[in-house]
């Protein structure tokens, strides 16, 4: 106990230390939401993979599709760092870079509100943001709940809940962007580690890979040998998983907000290929980990099928016999992953009120320095909020289903509206509108009427799919028989990609 305490002393007394260190970064809107669009490589790189993988991954999905899938579930964790992340950088990395400062546009809604020239579109999307990062928000504390009464049986999980949210409001509070970018790199580093630990440790117990993936062919099935297969036993459910997961990436928020900030080009070519290593490590050892989870079947209580804890309770169960120091590792691990998404939704959140509905529309006239101060009052609200709701646990449902809904719904709605954004003018207005009903409207259906939606869309993950990729669809459908936006303003706004720059010989052969 002694040792799981002080290893949570000393990494909670690093990330205020670098909160207040980064206090001198944080004094206007630029500094405060976006580290004045100077961040380098390594910390965007790390700071995009923090908020990608959180307690949700770990506890909740890595146990959930680890045990429907076996060990076929590491496909996710391949599809997040392809898909997720090295494709999420190359088609969107370096247009959304230029593109958002061009338009002047710190936060997404605001890029939609400026790109397509409705102000409406701003103020309704940063509604749907506000509304879909609360359910994400719980499942993070959720995920961290079960690893916290494993560890220390001893202690209330509402105190870790309290420490947690006030110790991260004190560091993005005090930093803003920069704050959470260089505590996103040391959490990062941590995360390395602490996955690498925990896989070697439950293999050993296992006796070896060969061994444990042996177990798996063993274990009782209508199709024998199908969680150690390559696909497993459900690849349409696999797929599913693999898309949600991933490109539900490319229209989050919280995510794209991370390319706003790279400083330079090169960064953005060394952030491409850092996260995407970092998304291999995490993602894929943390599903990797999960497929293993049917060899833990005789302590998980499985009652027709389904452990009777849940599917929340697999991953806790695996690591509950390990050594203390492993033990004191992954929870260090899980608090990191779990307060970088943290900062991450609230910092999102926050800017997103502040920027998009407060600013110009209940204040007219906001300085630079009001402008910060709600935005760190905002922070203080939705960490309150998002505690309240960890304190309640009991009333939540399964981790992977919250996240499907906030998934679902910010990526339906905003994944195609960005990324069309970016690369056709030929994007209406209307498209758009009709891509935030659909993606935002089908997901709250879900939670209200899922006994109506026919059964594989019952589902909130595979109905969250449905709204991305419906989205990618209806928009260039809609936009093809709707009024386009004037011509001379798309060519001022695309007028970024056409800048001529030099560089030196060593970048470019030239002619």
């Amino acid at each position: 106990m002694a040792l799981k305490i002080g290893m949570l002393v000393v990494f909670f007394a690093v990330m205020v230390a670098v909160g207040l260190y980064c206090r001198k970064n944080s004094t206007d809107v630029a500094g405060f939401v976006l580290g004045g669009r100077s961040v380098g490589p390594w910390l965007t790189a790390f700071a995009y993979g923090t908020s990608y993988f959180s307690a949700v991954i770990f506890v909740g999905y890595a146990g959930q599709f680890g045990w429907k899938f076996g060990i076929a579930s590491t496909w996710i964790g391949i599809g997040n760092a392809i898909l997720g992340s090295l494709l999420a950088w190359v088609v969107l990395g370096r247009r959304t870079r230029l593109m958002s400062q061009h338009l002047e546009s710190a936060t997404m809604p605001e890029f939609f509100g400026k790109r397509y020239m409705s102000p409406a579109l701003k103020i309704v999307a940063s509604v749907i943001v506000f509304i879909f990062l609360i359910p994400y928000t719980a499942s993070l504390y959720n995920g961290l709940s079960r690893l916290f009464s494993m560890a220390f049986p001893g202690i209330d999980y509402s105190v870790c809940v309290i420490i947690m949210a006030i110790l991260t409001g004190v560091y993005v509070i005090a930093g803003g962007y920069m704050a959470t970018a260089i505590n996103d790199f040391i959490q990062g580093v941590i995360m390395l580690v602490g996955i690498t630990a925990v896989i070697a440790a439950v293999l050993t117990k296992n006796g070896g890979f060969m061994a444990a993936l042996d177990g798996l062919a063993k274990v009782e099935s209508s199709s024998p040998g199908a969680y150690n297969s390559f696909f497993g036993p459900d690849p349409l459910g696999l797929f599913f998983v693999v898309i949600l997961t991933s490109l539900g990436t490319w229209g989050l928020p919280q995510m794209v907000q991370k390319f706003y900030a790279i400083k330079s080009e090169k960064d953005i070519d060394k952030g491409t290929i850092i996260s995407t290593l970092f998304a291999v490590v995490v993602a894929g050892g943390c599903y990797f980990l999960g497929g293993f989870g049917r060899l833990f079947s005789d302590k998980l209580d499985v009652v027709n099928g389904t452990p009777k804890g849940g599917f929340d309770a697999i991953i806790p169960t695996m690591l509950e016999n390990l050594p203390n120091v492993i033990i004191a590792v992954v929870i260090v691990l899980v608090l990191s992953a779990s307060m970088s998404t943290l900062s991450s939704l609230v910092l999102a959140s926050s800017s997103t009120l502040t920027l998009d509905m407060i600013k110009g529309h209940l204040v007219k006239n906001m300085s630079e320095k009001k402008q910060v101060f709600i935005m760190r009052v905002l922070i203080v609200v939705f960490i309150v909020i998002s505690a309240f709701i960890a304190l309640n646990k009991d009333k939540l449902g399964y981790i992977a289903d919250m996240m499907g809904i906030s998934w679902g719904a910010l990526a339906g709605a905003f994944l195609a509206p960005f990324l069309y954004g970016l690369y056709w003018k030929g994007t209406s207005r209307l498209s758009v509108w009709v891509s935030f009903i659909f993606g935002s409207g089908i997901m709250i259906l879900n939670m209200l009427a899922r006994p109506f939606f026919p059964l594989l869309l019952q589902s909130p993950i595979n109905c969250g799919v449905i709204a991305m990729l419906g989205g990618l669809i209806i928009v260039p459908v809609v936009s093809l028989i709707t009024p386009k936006l004037p011509e001379k303003e798309l060519d001022s706004m695309f007028e970024c990609y056409n800048e001529q720059v030099t560089v030196s010989a060593k970048e470019s052969l030239g002619h």
